[in-house]
């Protein structure tokens, strides 16, 4: 069990980084050049809501990415309309531009593309697998928190 639990964890980043190609071969098809992949997923993450930079954080996984550095590129590129927050002056809001907009549903438009060729095919077990990642992220939320919680290292003793 304990290869199979290695073999899991590094499937979950091949498999993250292969979506993020599969991103990348959708914006080069639109010929859209102005944004990367991990920005083109951070804008559909956003989707139609208006949310605090920190909120989107927590929502997608961005490996390896400076979210504070694609939003900048994203706003300059006016995929992004920012705000000063009306609560607290020092936070921002951010919200999908119009062009933002337009480029999430050709996104979206692509994904339901690969939805229809993986039913097509016969692949119906991602809602299952999604099941046993939720219970898998649950467990790594326990372990997590039994850490801090209880003061115990996560470091090797030496």
């Amino acid at each position: 069990m304990k290869e199979s639990y290695l073999e899991a964890v590094s499937l979950i980043e091949r498999l993250h980084r292969l979506f993020l190609e599969v991103i990348k071969c959708e914006l080069d098809s639109l010929k859209v050049e102005d944004i990367n992949n991990v920005q083109a997923l951070v804008l559909y993450n956003l989707g139609g809501e208006q949310i605090s930079i920190g909120e989107l954080t927590t929502r997608g996984c961005y490996l390896g990415s400076n979210v504070s550095y694609n939003l900048k590129k994203m706003v300059q590129n006016g995929y992004i309309d920012q705000m000063t927050s009306k609560h607290d002056k020092r936070s921002f809001m951010i919200k999908l531009s119009a062009k933002g907009t337009a480029l999430c549903k050709k996104i979206d438009a692509a994904l339901d593309k690969h939805v229809a060729v993986l039913k097509s095919e016969g692949f119906d077990g991602i809602d299952e697998l999604v099941n046993t990642l939720r219970r898998l992220e649950i467990f790594w939320n326990k372990v997590s928190f039994q850490r801090i919680r209880f003061g115990v290292s996560t470091r090797k003793s030496r």
